[in-house]
């Protein structure tokens, strides 16, 4: 039970540094909470491998103004040991959406980091 308490608390920390970095203009950071060979598939942009590429659709994102993300009921989901799942519904300054499924992974320095982000924008606010 104390290990499911830290590994949720990690992802929530880790959740909480992208939002921050989404939300203060800073794609690096955002890029950060991802592991190195990270996939992303942002519906209906396309499908993202790596930090560079995450990095760069981030940057863009924020160069169009979007900002002010916040998740709306988040689930977090335990997998395993090192491995939780979350989904929630999410709205900026200029849209709304879901994720269908961020998979945080628990690395070796003890922070957890995305493997995998599935999202969709549903709409324009």
């Amino acid at each position: 039970m104390k290990n499911e308490q830290q590994l949720l608390e990690a992802v929530q920390q880790a959740s909480q540094r992208w939002k921050e970095g989404f939300n203060s203009q800073n794609a690096t950071m955002c890029a950060e909470q991802y592991e190195i060979f990270a996939t992303m598939h942002a519906r209906p942009f396309g499908e993202f491998t790596g930090r560079e590429q995450i990095e760069s659709f981030w940057q863009g994102l924020m160069e169009q103004g979007f900002d002010n993300v916040d998740y709306i009921a988040p689930k977090l989901e335990v997998i395993d040991d090192k491995t939780v799942q979350l989904s929630s519904k999410w709205q900026m300054n200029k849209a709304h959406g879901v994720i269908h499924k961020e998979r945080w992974i628990m690395q070796d320095d003890g922070c957890a980091r995305l493997s995998h982000d599935d999202f969709e924008v549903l709409g324009e606010r």
